[in-house]
């Protein structure tokens, strides 16, 4: 059996990594690829999902949204928050599709432990298909603000008009802040979160853009817990800046870590050995 990686690019990933290493230990036939796929070969590796030998994938950037065309069925939960990371193809031949992304965010900051999300401050910055899933689980968790902090303030809108099904706790407060050098709106979000997510790909190896952080360091905080969704490099450039003023960080290497286990048990039935998936991805990053 095969599963692949869809994104644009998936050079940098180290999932194959430590989800080999789980098909391995479990004793599961199946070779996980790495599916480099440009916009326009989307359908055409779609259709490759279709296959007999194909078990599955998994979605990175730019694709969590784009690919729920292709999809048969989509999980709840997915549906609300509008992008999918995770594909099953079913024995009936039909595409089934999960966004594990938003457990594995709640997983990484529930056993990190130290910051809880419920009655906490969130500001999460974008407004993409990882955006969309820590917002879902900001909510879902009880957040008392969830601000989103995104350059397409319309897109950030669309994002909380979805998750508006989820139900927003009375007293909780959501909204968008247009995010551009010199927004007050942004930087207060920002200066006075509790928890700051950084939902994009600035700072990520081989990323290409007109700065190496997504908004201006002054706006840190030495009180807030700084996530960065990327795991790759570790450190990334505002992580570095975040430990600078005092604060706490986390880099997506959890997060990464627990929603991959989520897809191995939907591909498998399985339980997923997560410490040997967690050793594995450690031991890449050193490579």
């Amino acid at each position: 059996m095969r599963v692949g990686l869809i994104g644009y690019p998936v050079s940098h990933s180290i999932s194959p990594a430590f989800q080999q290493a789980a098909f391995d230990a479990v004793g599961f036939d199946a070779r996980y690829e790495l599916w480099e796929t440009p916009p326009e070969r989307l359908a055409e590796v779609a259709a490759r999902l279709r296959q007999p030998e194909c078990l599955g994938a998994n979605i990175t950037i730019p694709h969590k949204q784009a690919m729920l065309r292709f999809v048969d069925e989509v999980d709840g939960s997915a549906a609300l928050v509008g992008a999918i990371n995770t594909i099953v193809h079913r024995q009936d031949g039909r595409l089934a599709g999960y966004n594990t992304d938003v457990e594995g965010f709640a997983r990484a900051i529930r056993e990190d432990g130290k910051t809880p999300l419920k009655d906490t401050r969130v500001a999460i910055i974008g407004s993409g298909g990882a955006a969309r899933a820590v917002a879902a689980a900001s909510l879902t968790e009880g957040v008392a603000e969830l601000v989103i902090c995104a350059r397409r303030p319309e897109q950030a809108e669309r994002l909380l008009d979805d998750l508006a099904p989820l139900g927003i706790r009375p007293g909780t407060r959501a909204r968008v802040a247009p995010l551009y050098e010199g927004s007050s709106l942004a930087e207060d979000a920002i200066r006075s979160c509790d928890v700051l997510v950084n939902a994009t790909p600035v700072g990520m190896a081989n990323h290409s853009g007109d700065s190496d952080l997504p908004f201006p360091a002054e706006w840190l905080s030495s009180g807030s817990l700084v996530c960065d969704l990327i795991y790759n490099p570790p450190m990334t450039p505002l992580l570095q800046r975040a430990r600078a003023v005092g604060a706490r960080t986390l880099n997506g290497l959890p997060m990464l870590i627990y929603q991959g286990a989520a897809a191995f048990e939907r591909w498998t039935g399985r339980p997923a050995p997560v410490e040997l998936m967690r050793r594995k991805a450690l031991e890449a990053l050193r490579v």
